[in-house]
């Protein structure tokens, strides 16, 4: 009698599970296309942007050490002040003008309105709108993080001979008004998102406005002393560590997850999840054909593999895919990235010919590689045109060029922008801030 009331109990209990084991798996795997619940939606898309922002955060560390790495020791502190400082120039300068100006009243027009930012309400007294989708907070957070991202850049180019301070203010100007105005124009709904320009995570909005700024700066600026001899052949001018540079390259890699995952903009469906991982997936695997093609190229044609190019090239294919990280297949993405890492190649000796002197390589790997990404956008897309690609790419590379020209001009008969010969020679570290990064082997070595 107790087998039978046992067995009975078994099956009831195995039938139970079975039902809710259905139920589950119909509950999460039959409305694949539907959003989840408003409040958990409102959670995961703010946790989204909030996981992405401090992934791009991250990359200002990646582009700190990258920099350190490929400048001379006696230039390596100065570059991580640079690094520190702009970081928060773009959150301060982004949060006084910059994300209105970018966001606010755009209405298919070219710019916003000039005014604070609105969040003045902490957490305990802000009306959450769970409708709205995310937290305002964690949606300004992730674009401030962006525009650090365009400043970084300009950073890299200009070592070893531009001010400290002449620099900082050109930043205040690219974060708090070049960077949102031409934002404005497609990410703030403005006349380029209306003529059908497409740029997922900002191959063109956030690198080549860094990179169009960088050139600006490095033709205004002129070369290092004795980059160039008298007859225009390079001097090559090693970095103090290529361990750095490398460390450098993977933070970034790393960050990358965060600035082309986080793009989706939403978490609360299963297509937002998909979305997210493929977006993941490309994003990675355009490196690794950066990586690849610059490796094999630089065996190819120098006999011998250069780091710095192989570092570049996964860069390279980073930016490349960033115009549109979801359409492309990852073979698609893989060979996106290794278009990249073949421009990079290229397009390092040509700015040597013209004597633009680029200490990083930013301007090949952000400016060159943002337009073919951008370009490539039609390749996998067919919501996109070649021909709106190529308008956004001349629009916002005018704008940015001649927005930049005036600051750089401006500061220059000013303030000036660029080191004595002296203090050139000298190293940022001694003459900007009078200490070194490596007390031990530089000028302030003493013997005990």
């Amino acid at each position: 009698m107790m087998n039978k009331k046992i067995l009975k109990n078994s099956l009831m209990g195995t039938l139970l599970g079975f039902v809710l084991t259905v139920g589950l798996v119909v509950g999460f795997t039959a409305p694949a296309h539907a959003a989840v619940d408003p409040e958990v939606g409102y959670i995961l898309n703010s946790l989204l942007f909030l996981i992405g922002g401090f992934l791009v955060m991250w990359m200002a560390a990646g582009f700190c050490m990258l920099e350190a790495g490929l400048v001379r020791t006696k230039n390596v502190a100065t570059m991580c002040v640079k690094n520190v400082g702009l970081y928060a120039l773009a959150g301060i300068l982004y949060f006084l003008v910059g994300y209105n100006l970018m966001y606010s009243g755009v209405d298919g027009g070219f710019i916003g309105s000039l005014s604070l930012w609105g969040a003045s309400e902490t957490a305990a007294t802000e009306v959450i709108n769970v409708d709205g989708g995310y937290s305002s907070a964690s949606d300004w957070f992730f674009q401030m993080v962006f525009v650090a991202t365009a400043a970084s850049i300009v950073s890299g180019t200009l070592a070893e001979r531009i001010k400290l301070f002449p620099f900082f203010a050109f930043v205040i100007i690219l974060t708090g008004f070049i960077y949102p105005i031409q934002g404005a124009w497609t990410w703030g709904a403005g006349w380029l998102s209306e003529l059908g320009f497409s740029d997922f995570a900002g191959s063109t909005i956030v690198h080549s406005v860094g990179g169009w700024a960088a050139l600006t700066g490095a033709i205004i600026l002129g070369a290092r002393k004795g980059k160039y001899d008298l007859n225009g052949n390079v001097r090559p001018i090693p970095g103090s560590s290529l361990t750095l540079a490398t460390l450098g390259t993977f933070i970034l890699w790393l960050g990358w997850f965060g600035f082309n995952g986080a793009s989706q903009l939403a978490l609360g469906s299963a297509i937002d999840a998909t979305a997210v991982s493929q977006i993941f997936a490309n994003t990675n695997m355009a490196a690794a054909g950066g990586v690849v093609t610059a490796l094999a190229l630089t065996k190819f044609l120098y006999k011998k593999v250069d780091l710095t190019m192989v570092l570049n090239g996964a860069l390279a294919g980073l930016v490349s895919i960033t115009a549109d990280p979801l359409s492309p297949t990852i073979g698609q993405a893989i060979l996106i990235g290794a278009v990249g890492g073949a421009l990079v190649v290229f397009a390092v000796p040509l700015l040597d010919k013209f004597k633009i002197d680029d200490v990083v390589g930013a301007i090949p790997v952000h400016l060159v590689c943002g337009i073919w990404g951008t370009l490539a956008v039609p390749l996998t897309n067919t919501d996109a045109t070649f021909v709106n690609q190529l308008i956004g790419i001349l629009a916002i590379g005018a704008f940015v060029s001649v927005a930049s020209g005036i600051a750089w001009y401006g500061l220059k008969y000013t303030v000036g922008i660029r080191m004595s010969e002296e203090d050139e020679a000298k190293g940022g570290d001694l003459a900007e801030l009078g200490m070194e990064a490596y007390p031990e082997f530089g000028h302030g070595s003493q013997k005990i």
